[in-house]
């Protein structure tokens, strides 16, 4: 998905080099795709564009209408959600391109917006981003990403499932590697431990499953998907996709019928766009994921960090050589308290004996009679930080300061929910952990 409007774009450029007749057929392709007039919808609230720069927008919608029907049919009639959004931001002359990932459970304002039959979608103060495309349209989407970065959104492309499965096939399948076997019931996915070559049905649920990776979150989920993606486009282009005018039909045809994009992205418009792009290489192409962090009210939502946010958005929006934003410093383990309170025997022991060899300082292991579901970490005067960085290592952690805790120490309380501790780093190890099949894996022939 994230990748459908480079491919899109460089791929007319090559088609119009075989000849009138290819220039045809791409345009008749182009009829095929679905329209919505942006600059309509929007109308001329939107930042003011400072440079060469082209950036689009793309999704990938949940829609179960029409053939998506068959991915829970029990959500019929239920409005899209964006499952996937990136903004693809592409210097002039092809210098630089990068993708970056919003989460779909960040926290944003969304502003009142204009549906296709003109009729009006009121705005949130607060709401999740990937709600805004089920108010109003993917339109709606662009108006709140403009609003939210102050970036100029050139054009936007929206697929769904079915045209993502078609795109993967397209290429032949993409190479992936899973460090352990994967069953998610949910998307479907199962996969054995090692290396595979992932087509349709298989590709759409590897990047759609969460509960099958990692901690089960939509963070854990970008960074496979941005690991799928870039294997996507080192394999268009290993495999000569994009300069075989065969292959690249086949993979226009495989995906026009599943694509909305706005009415400004014309076949000239993907021309021009393709011209200034011939330079540009998968391995020119980087994936990162705006600054964010826990929402304050609810940690199962994210928030925009700021001001790193604020200050990598301005460097996109100035086509600055915009660094991968900048991680947390790390925090040193500190002293800890472990409390047994999910009513099986030992884990207090079993949990603090984990912590000891992360490098905390276990200061005390007891019982609690107390049986909360959720694990609370409570930390003393100065110890927050650590707090945060231990909570970190317990899904579903809910973090609080408590008077009674001495200074410099945090309790951790283990609820009966408790599943594991996870390794370094935050990385489970004991699930699906995916890298791209170039780190490590045996690459797929």
């Amino acid at each position: 998905m994230k990748l459908l409007a480079w491919i899109a774009v460089a791929a007319a450029a090559v088609m119009v080099t075989g000849g009138l007749s290819a220039y045809g057929y791409y345009w008749r392709l182009q009829n095929a795709v679905q329209h919505e007039d942006a600059d309509r919808l929007i109308g001329g609230d939107r930042p003011r564009k400072l440079n060469g720069a082209i950036n689009i927008f793309v999704l990938g919608s949940d829609t179960r209408e029409g053939a998506n029907a068959q991915y829970g049919r029990g959500l019929r009639g239920k409005p899209p959600a964006s499952d996937t959004m990136v903004l693809l931001h592409l210097s002039p002359g092809g210098g630089q391109a990068i993708a970056v990932s919003f989460p779909r459970d960040l926290m944003v304002s969304i502003p009142a917006c204009t549906r296709r039959d003109g009729t009006k979608a009121p705005g949130s103060a607060v709401a999740l981003l990937n709600e805004a495309i089920g108010r109003a349209g993917p339109t709606c989407t662009v108006h709140t990403v403009e609003r939210l970065t102050k970036i100029r959104i050139d054009h936007f492309v929206q697929v769904d499932f079915t045209g993502f499965k078609r795109i993967a096939t397209a290429v032949g399948g993409v190479p992936v590697c899973v460090t352990a076997d994967v069953h998610d019931k949910d998307s479907g996915l199962t996969l054995a431990k090692g290396s595979h070559r992932l087509k349709g049905e298989d590709a759409l649920a590897y990047v759609r499953s969460r509960k099958g990776f990692g901690d089960g979150s939509d963070t854990e989920r970008i960074r496979r998907q941005q690991h799928f993606f870039g294997a996507l486009a080192r394999e268009a282009m290993s495999a000569g996709v994009l300069t075989d005018p065969g292959r690249l039909n086949a993979l226009l045809r495989a995906t026009a019928e599943s694509l909305t994009t706005d009415r400004g992205l014309s076949v000239a418009e993907m021309l021009k766009i393709a011209q200034g792009m011939r330079d540009l290489d998968a391995g020119k192409l980087r994936f990162v994921t705006v600054p964010s962090a826990p929402y304050p009210l609810d940690h199962n939502r994210v928030a925009l960090t700021r001001p790193a946010a604020d200050e990598f958005f301005d460097a996109l929006r100035k086509d600055v050589v915009a660094p991968a934003p900048a991680k947390a410093p790390a925090v040193r383990p500190g002293k800890v308290r472990v409390f047994n309170a999910s009513g099986v025997e030992g884990r207090a022991a079993q949990v603090a004996a984990q912590l000891g060899d992360a490098g905390w300082q276990v200061a005390g292991v007891g019982d609690l009679p107390s049986r909360p579901r959720a694990t609370g970490v409570r930390y003393g005067t100065g110890a927050e930080a650590q707090a945060r960085a231990l909570a970190a290592l317990l899904p579903g952690a809910r973090v609080a300061p408590r008077a009674g805790t001495p200074p410099g120490v945090v309790d951790l309380v283990i609820g009966t929910g408790f599943t594991r501790v996870r390794t370094s780093g935050g990385v489970p190890v004991q699930r699906g952990e995916s890298r791209a099949s170039d780190e490590g894996c045996e690459r797929v022939a």
